[in-house]
């Protein structure tokens, strides 16, 4: 059994709060410049030129992306095989606390939804575990802004909508949120499980670099069909008309209830952060 001290995990959690809101990671810079390659929309063009080049001075000057800075989700995968010394979730919220400060990031986190007062340091974070295989823990920050969030939805479909009804809700929900989260987006489809579980495979989906397709034949043609069509809005980078409203589509599935069809969309803006960590 490895022991792992809970204050090394908070470590790591500053250090990617800071770096996921810098930096985009190479697959969504290379996808956005893939974009502007194919847009023939002069308004499109220079859009995606000003969105590309705001990316680049982020990395350059060491300075946020996006004001917003967003609500930071955690993902902890945890080794069956390891022993966290200490409480792991105060460790994750000091690491958010500390990465926003040392950051210069802006607290963007109320401590009540209905009161609204802000908690100073964009705390508490929405941690989400899972166990897996072997003594590794690896830590994925992907901070949330809510400018694309708030566009996000969940149906519960009904089994005879079926994949038709899949393809009609997630191209609807994108065309409904129009220029709001500042396309292009990044479309995270979870289908199945129950209604949280919808939510949270649609959320982890944002995770998947774009371009990289389900495993499975048929989701991934699904993917590609969505993306078509939802490219065929006419939206385009932020609303401004043009043939690239999406980045990418990733849907992620669970097995589920005879009698349901769960179907999540959780919409990333083309600020599609996050950073890891393996410890």
């Amino acid at each position: 059994m490895r022991l792992l001290e809970a204050d090394l995990i908070a470590g790591v959690v500053k250090r990617l709060c800071i770096e996921a809101n810098r930096n985009l990671p190479s697959p969504v810079k290379d996808c956005i410049r893939q974009a502007r390659k194919n847009e023939t929309w002069p308004p499109a063009q220079d859009t995606l030129d000003k969105i590309i080049e705001n990316f680049e001075i982020a990395s350059r000057r060491k300075v946020p992306i996006c004001q917003d800075t967003g609500m930071a989700c955690v993902f902890l995968e945890i080794g069956q095989d390891i022993h966290i010394e200490g409480d792991l979730y105060a460790a994750v919220n000091e690491g958010v606390r500390q990465g926003y400060r040392e950051g210069r990031l802006r607290n963007s986190v109320v401590g009540d939804p209905l009161e609204r007062k802000n908690t100073g340091d964009n705390t508490p974070a929405m941690i989400y575990t899972e166990y897996t295989r072997g003594d590794k823990v690896t830590v994925t920050v992907a901070p949330k802004g809510f400018g694309s969030e708030n566009m996000s939805r969940l149906r519960m479909l009904k089994p005879s909508d079926g994949v038709d009804g899949v393809i009609d809700f997630v191209v609807s929900v994108v065309e409904e949120a129009g220029p709001n989260p500042c396309p292009p987006v990044v479309v995270g489809v979870g289908i199945g499980g129950a209604f949280d579980k919808a939510a949270l495979l649609a959320k982890k989906a944002l995770l998947r670099p774009p371009g990289i397709r389900n495993k499975q034949e048929y989701y991934a043609k699904l993917e590609t069909t969505i993306l078509e069509k939802i490219n065929s809005l006419g939206i385009g980078p932020q609303g401004f008309g043009g043939a690239v409203t999406a980045l990418s589509v990733a849907i992620e599935t669970l097995p589920t209830h005879i009698a349901g069809l769960p179907c999540a969309v959780n919409i990333n803006c083309h600020v599609s952060r996050h950073a890891t960590e393996v410890l």
